[in-house]
């Protein structure tokens, strides 16, 4: 929604101290200043949110008391959020949730349960229907963290015949195909460097190369993806962190631009934004710069739609952060730091 050279925004948070839930928040492109911070929906930990292609609804993953699943919302013309339904089971929460472009599914990944799902949605009113493919993932990893399956992330690929599921108790990235009415089949499972901890995924809008950050190694994993089987094969390791970093760090969100020029990765510990620049015939990365996200645990951040703008979240600190984006270097100036949001977690833009 753009109003006046106004970019609407939202913010899901974990509900702890002062934090209600969904917030929202107006980007002026013109000033380069973030606005009008409201909570807009409460809810029990909505730490990731998705937004629809038609951008009518909002899927976030939710919590009620011992159960876990998630919540619609339909988005009124001034950016509130009026609550559709739920699907909640037994359990955890998800920490991912993700939607296909026509708005027929929607697909959960689930850290605690090690475990990916997918729903249909009703195509009247964007409600959430009950589960029709719950896949629970076995193995584990060298890493005292990777005791039993994480399952991080569940995103379709771009040309949407497969869903890509990164697995970070295994090291691994899954492929499923999807069949008409949601259920999930496995065909690909790619592994991973062994202890890597793999989190999120990002795909080249040529749809041929995706980049996937690793939680616990702190690097970007450059892949090839095949769309004919739904394959992916490694291409490049690269750190996210200055060599002579040896403090606890733990790689969280990766993004990349939409002319696929750079690719920016978050780093909780060294508390910064890594940015690469992409090499346009290879898909390589380079590095380029560090950023300080000024303030602890930048759990995610967000390319406004203009592609001028990156909006931080630190987790820890509660606040926001605004940099203007060079769109030739892909290097990152601070505007503002002192954008008061508590335990915000995940940034998602509405485009209109």
């Amino acid at each position: 929604m753009t109003i006046m050279n106004s970019q609407l925004g939202y913010i899901g948070t974990y509900t702890k101290g002062e934090s209600k839930g969904i917030y929202s928040f107006s980007l002026n492109t013109f000033e380069g200043k973030i606005t009008d911070i409201k909570a807009v929906a409460t809810l029990e930990n909505p730490t990731y949110l998705t937004l629809s292609n038609d951008k009518k609804y909002l899927y976030a993953v939710a919590k009620e008391g011992n159960s876990g699943g998630l919540a619609a919302f339909s988005i009124r013309e001034n950016g509130d959020l009026t609550p559709i339904n739920s699907q909640l089971s037994e359990g955890s929460s998800p920490c991912h949730v993700s939607v296909d472009s026509k708005n027929n599914y929607v697909f959960s990944a689930n850290y605690h349960k090690g475990s990916v799902e997918s729903h249909l949605l009703n195509p009247e009113d964007g409600s959430v229907q009950p589960v029709v493919s719950s896949i629970k993932h076995e193995g584990s990893g060298p890493d005292p963290r990777q005791e039993k399956p994480h399952t991080h992330y569940a995103g379709l690929t771009p040309d949407e015949k497969y869903l890509a599921v990164v697995e970070l108790g295994i090291d691994a990235l899954i492929t499923y195909k999807i069949s008409e009415n949601g259920t999930l089949t496995k065909v690909n499972l790619l592994p991973l460097k062994a202890g890597s901890g793999p989190r999120h995924l990002t795909f080249h809008p040529n749809g041929k190369r995706a980049y996937l950050m690793t939680e616990f190694s702190s690097e970007v994993i450059v892949l090839t993806y095949h769309q004919e089987n739904g394959k992916f094969i490694e291409e490049q390791y690269i750190s996210t962190l200055p060599e002579d970093f040896n403090e606890n760090n733990q790689g969280s969100a990766i993004h990349i631009t939409k002319d696929g020029r750079f690719v920016y990765a978050g780093n909780r510990g060294h508390n910064s934004i890594a940015v690469f620049s992409v090499n346009e015939e290879t898909g390589g990365l380079n590095f380029v710069e560090h950023t300080s996200t000024e303030g602890d645990w930048p759990r995610d951040f967000g390319i406004d739609p203009s592609g001028k703008y990156i909006v931080a979240s630190n987790q820890e600190s509660s606040n926001l952060v605004l940099f203007a984006r060079d769109e030739d270097t892909g290097k990152l100036t601070l505007l503002q730091s002192d954008i008061k949001v508590p335990y915000p977690v995940c940034v998602k833009f509405l485009e209109k």
